[in-house]
């Protein structure tokens, strides 16, 4: 079992950055792939990044790809989210999301989620 935290989320302007990190407990972190999904109102929750359980292989949407980086700390079973340039159209909620069973992109996938934590970017 495995149980998800998100922090880091915030109000930013356009242009600005934010770091968002996800705390896992459970034995089974460090062997598990994670990911980051959002979702934004009246909108289907959107694949946003994922690692691999040793951090060697990621993934990124075409969205955010070259703004947002993915990355893993195992010893403190902590992942991370940095994003930069953010843009309005980033303003979501956040998810945290583990042990995908299938494609990563794939929200069906993943077997454990945390509550989510709230990123708004102003013009």
């Amino acid at each position: 079992q495995v149980q998800l935290v998100e922090s880091g989320g915030g109000l930013v302007q356009t242009g600005g950055s934010l770091r968002l990190g996800c705390a896992a407990s459970g034995r089974t972190f460090s062997s598990v792939a994670m990911g980051w999904f959002r979702q934004a109102p009246g909108k289907e929750r959107e694949f946003v990044a994922a690692i691999s359980w040793s951090g060697a292989s990621t993934y990124y949407g075409d969205s955010v790809k070259g703004r947002f980086t993915i990355s893993r700390d195992n010893a403190k079973n902590t992942v991370y989210l940095q994003m930069n340039s953010l843009k309005p159209e980033d303003t979501a909620v956040y998810y945290c999301a583990g042990d995908p069973g299938g494609s990563w992109r794939d929200t069906e996938a993943y077997r454990y989620w945390g509550q989510g934590t709230q990123v708004t970017v102003s013009s």
